[in-house]
């Protein structure tokens, strides 16, 4: 391929960047000309792009959110929408696209690479949620930045004998909540993918803990579950313990990512290009165990994935 593009779709996630810029380089590298597509998908359909070289992507790689930025777009689900994104790669001569985003953002490269135009997806959600991927880009930040933030909340927490309720993102997914809750002590985790007792699971152990002498409480709950501000109503009224809701929200998809952003992301894009190099789209890159491979598109978005019952377990008995 002579020319290719490249753009971010959906929620922005740390590392995007550094994907972004792994993918200009290596096609640079390869004699691509690469352009950067604005917006998502309403960039595609509106012909907002510039061509990017080695320059354009200099000190970005620490650097969170999208440099191309990123768009919901219902548009391009619709045959008009299509149509509008082909005929802009038509007229800029793009051989092949990037699609970087979560599964939303792979669903449109699939219909792309359907009518002709090859589509290489990256995973790029702070949820890791994508079934084909152990891993996906901007999960490490944003469980480091969590846990960075409920450890300042338990200092609050612990000066004032409280129970802190944490609510953090994950949409449907309960995987930043699970690991995020071990890291910092969570007296209770409330995921969607394990049924819970409220009964049981938060008050009875929240009693358990009192009579041990333990008088602050950390409880980490997915955004799935509910409204933590009744959560925390309830635990008051029904412990006695003075209980404060916290809703953590965007503060987890920012910030410089870390190492292991980074390195994943680089390897991604940089895979992404090889592939279009190769001449192959309809294709996701992904990370399973600690190795970059790459799956048919259809493959990838049948793939289900499911938390670590055993890990949860953990979380219960060391946290009491």
């Amino acid at each position: 391929m002579k020319t290719i593009g490249i753009l971010t779709s959906g929620g922005d996630a740390p590392g995007m960047n550094a994907a972004i810029r792994a993918v200009v380089r290596a096609a640079c590298e390869k004699g691509m000309k690469v352009y950067g597509i604005r917006r998502g998908y309403n960039g595609l359909m509106d012909n907002d792009m510039y061509e990017m070289n080695l320059r354009t992507v200099s000190d970005i790689i620490q650097r969170g959110g999208t440099i191309l930025y990123s768009a919901r777009s219902p548009q391009f689900k619709t045959e008009e929408g299509m149509a509008k994104a082909i005929a802009t790669c038509k007229e800029r001569g793009i051989d092949g696209l990037v699609v970087i985003g979560g599964d939303g953002s792979f669903r449109g490269a699939r219909d792309l690479s359907l009518r002709g135009i090859p589509c290489v997806a990256i995973p790029g959600t702070i949820d890791n949620d994508i079934g084909c991927c152990d891993y996906t880009i901007g999960y490490d930040t944003a469980l480091n930045t969590v846990m960075q933030m409920v450890d300042r909340i338990r200092d609050t927490t612990e000066s004032h004998d409280r129970c802190a309720v944490v609510e953090v993102m994950g949409r449907g997914a309960g995987y930043i909540a699970l690991n995020s809750g071990i890291a910092c002590g969570a007296t209770s985790i409330l995921i969607p993918e394990i049924e819970y007792d409220f009964e049981r699971d938060v008050i009875e152990r929240m009693k358990r803990t009192q009579k041990t002498g333990k008088v602050h409480f950390v409880i980490i709950v997915s955004e799935a579950i509910g409204d933590v501000d009744e959560i925390a109503k309830r635990i008051q009224a029904e412990t006695g313990v003075e209980s404060r809701a916290t809703v953590l929200g965007h503060v987890q998809r920012g910030g410089c990512p870390t190492c292991k952003d980074r390195l994943v992301a680089s390897q991604m894009g940089y895979r992404a290009v090889e592939l279009l190099n190769e001449g192959i789209g309809n294709r996701v890159v992904a990370m399973q165990k600690e190795k970059i491979l790459d799956f048919d598109i259809y493959e990838a978005l049948n793939m289900k994935s499911g938390i670590d019952i055993n890990l949860y377990k953990i979380a219960m008995d060391i946290s009491i």
